[in-house]
């Protein structure tokens, strides 16, 4: 079976976190060398985004943003739970990303890394790992 669970927890409100390493081991353990990697989060205020993994400067900017965008805090927000904006950010980035692998590696441009996107934390979260030969 080519479905890999991984277990992460999160330490801050909201943060992203690198897992291209993790998909790495998942593509070595399953021996497949060309297919699409699909990574999945089950989780309504956490998703994926694929973006620069040189400057970390560039995560706190996209925080900072989504923050702008849709703030933690508003007075129309009418869910219970006080986590709207989470739920929001996590629809805007995705609950899913799906990657080409090629050769036995992710095809990513140099600048690129997966990142899990935590918009409701510190939480116990769990994502997925599908590989598909092809």
């Amino acid at each position: 079976m080519n479905l890999y669970e991984h277990h992460i927890a999160t330490s801050d409100s909201q943060q992203m976190s690198k897992v291209t390493n993790m998909i790495r081991e998942d593509i070595k353990k399953s021996h497949i060398s060309e297919g699409i990697v699909v990574v999945y989060s089950p989780h309504t205020t956490a998703g994926f985004t694929i973006n620069e993994n040189a400057d970390p400067d560039v995560v706190h900017d996209m925080l900072y943003g989504l923050e702008e965008s849709f703030p933690t805090r508003t007075r129309y927000y009418q869910h219970m739970e006080g986590n709207s904006h989470a739920h929001i950010k996590t629809s805007f980035m995705g609950a899913s990303q799906t990657l080409i692998l090629h050769d036995g590696e992710l095809v990513l441009g140099i600048w690129q890394d997966v990142y899990f996107c935590e918009f409701d934390g510190p939480r116990n979260r769990t994502f997925y790992v599908k590989i598909i030969e092809g």
